[in-house]
């Protein structure tokens, strides 16, 4: 007979963790420790680790709930609402660019598709020639990149691609485009490819099942399903005196009305590139240079479906194991803006959401999604002077907003992008290719797909863009008027707050950004476990 799984999150319960839930306070609270955390999910769960083993009183503050292995039952109707921001469907200010971010401990990490790349050596390169960040060398970066890829079992991926990620490989050979295979952070997969919806065997080695665990087992302490609502400043400014957050009910939306107050020697900031820069906003954070919330990145995604003759399947298997940058380096980089391009799982909920055409059209798409192969293009924005990102900004009752206009360089990058997945997709046997986008109607060859692809209009709401990768908002810089951090992640202005999650960019990061957030947080962590120790 086989053994029941294990389920950390229970067992770490039953050994007396400190955990609060939100959802069953009564009455209103107040802590006093070392590092206040905002945030659990690649940046926060990282601190977390180090701060406590540095021997800090550390406490984690996470908005959504507390779920693990035993809660996850592969269901978009569950995970959807349980475990993303607003249900899988944030969108920017204009709807244009529909944006799947975690909201539950362990963050995106919990989520993701456990797509693992090193923070590319050209990005680095650029913050150290555009953005004054000389200290952010190949060389010094190196050991930051080996430690964080050890501590949550990175490596390659030993398995056959699944037949979904199979298509972007033949597509590359036929074409002689360069291609790779991506490396996983996976311990004992099970190969499921439901990985977006919570990993049920704990083969994913999210800061649900590393970090987390590791910092509450030497004493840290987790606040979960309450929301940090501002920062309490000194009288000049230069000071964080506490944090005050709401503890919501069951839903993890609504205020149940019991108040939460944290005094900390220090706070650090991981609620994400939306959520940090919203939450400096709220609390009235100086910000002298008119910098905060600023150049918010997203690597907005295109879209390309294919109808193959096999058997696709593109819901099983593990989800990103192919991926192509023949595309991402092929222009100047202060050029046209490039792309990377990848392949994502399929499963109804999200493909009947993102799908274009209505009734018999859109039923008839559906009921070919057994044959269905989906690519899509990361453009990496920030690098063209025309390629600023977005704002952060605040809606009446204080939630975030992203304004991210589509600017012609980005417009021109998803046409090219467009017309090379159509290719691949060709190349690589499609019976049919349809572009994501309304006025697109399904190809049958090359030369029909890349006619039509040229005069599709260039508008939101008829293109399908998509993201899942926020980054910027409260980014490094070389001085004050540049940035809203240091290269260490410290506020240039309030004494006892840092940033570590992915706000840190002052760019895209040009590649899918966990692994990145991880290296920055063990590198800056470290330094603020030897300040405060």
């Amino acid at each position: 007979m086989t053994s029941p799984l294990k389920d950390p999150i229970r067992e770490g319960l039953t050994r007396g963790w400190q955990v609060y839930d939100g959802a069953a306070l009564t009455q209103d609270l107040q802590l006093d420790c070392d590092v206040a955390i905002v945030g659990s999910g690649a940046g926060g769960g990282i601190s977390a680790e180090v701060l406590a083993q540095a021997g800090l009183k550390v406490l984690l503050i996470e908005e959504g709930a507390l779920k693990s292995s035993t809660d996850f039952r592969l269901l978009e109707s569950e995970a959807y609402p349980q475990l993303y921001q607003e249900s899988a469907n944030r969108q920017t200010l204009d709807k244009g660019i529909t944006i799947l971010q975690g909201r539950t401990v362990g963050g995106s990490t919990t989520v993701n598709w456990t797509s693992s790349f090193r923070p590319p050596v050209e990005t680095l390169a650029w913050w150290r020639e555009k953005h004054g960040l000389s200290e952010l060398g190949e060389a010094e970066m190196l050991p930051w990149i080996a430690k964080a890829e050890a501590r949550v079992h990175i490596g390659e991926w030993l398995a056959p691609p699944n037949p979904n990620n199979s298509v972007l490989e033949k597509g590359c050979s036929a074409l002689g485009y360069s291609h790779g295979r991506i490396r996983r952070n996976v311990h004992d997969c099970w190969n499921l490819g439901y990985c977006g919806m919570g990993c049920p065997t704990n083969a994913k080695q999210s800061m649900l099942v590393t970090t987390i665990p590791s910092a509450l087992d030497k004493g840290a302490g987790l606040l979960a399903r309450v929301r940090v609502e501002r920062l309490l400043l000194s009288a000049d400014h230069k000071h964080v005196d506490a944090v005050e957050g709401l503890a919501l009910k069951a839903d993890t939306l609504t205020p149940s009305g019991v108040k939460v107050r944290i005094k900390a020697r220090h706070v650090v900031l991981c609620g994400g590139a939306i959520g940090t820069p919203a939450l400096l906003l709220r609390s009235g954070a100086p910000d002298p240079h008119e910098v905060l919330g600023k150049r918010t990145f997203l690597h907005p995604v295109v879209l390309s479906g294919a109808i193959m003759p096999e058997q696709i399947e593109p819901w099983s298997g593990a989800p990103q194991t192919v991926y192509s940058n023949h595309f991402l380096h092929t222009w100047p980089i202060d050029g046209q803006l490039g792309y990377k391009l990848e392949v994502p799982p399929v499963h109804p909920v999200l493909l009947a959401t993102t799908l274009t055409g209505f009734g018999p059209d859109h039923a008839r798409l559906m009921q070919d999604m057994p044959h269905l192969n989906v690519m899509l293009a990361l453009t990496r924005d920030g690098f063209h002077p025309d390629s600023q990102g977005g704002t952060v900004k605040l809606k009446k009752d204080g939630s975030p907003a992203l304004d991210y206009p589509i600017t012609d360089p980005v417009w021109q990058a998803f046409r090219q992008a467009w017309r090379s997945m159509a290719e691949l997709q060709f190349a690589a046997g499609a019976k049919s290719v349809l572009t994501v986008h309304e006025n697109a109607k399904p190809a049958s060859s090359w030369a029909e797909a890349r006619t039509q692809i040229d005069t599709l209009p260039l508008e939101i709401l008829r293109a399908r863009v998509v993201s899942a990768h926020v980054m910027g908002g409260a980014a490094m810089g070389a001085d004050a008027q540049s940035g809203v951090v240091n290269h260490w992640g410290e506020h240039w202005q309030l004494d006892n707050l840092s940033v570590i999650d992915g706000s840190l960019f002052p760019t895209s990061i040009g590649a899918n950004p966990q692994l990145s957030v991880y290296t920055f947080a063990l590198r800056n962590a470290s330094r603020l476990a030897s300040r405060l120790s």
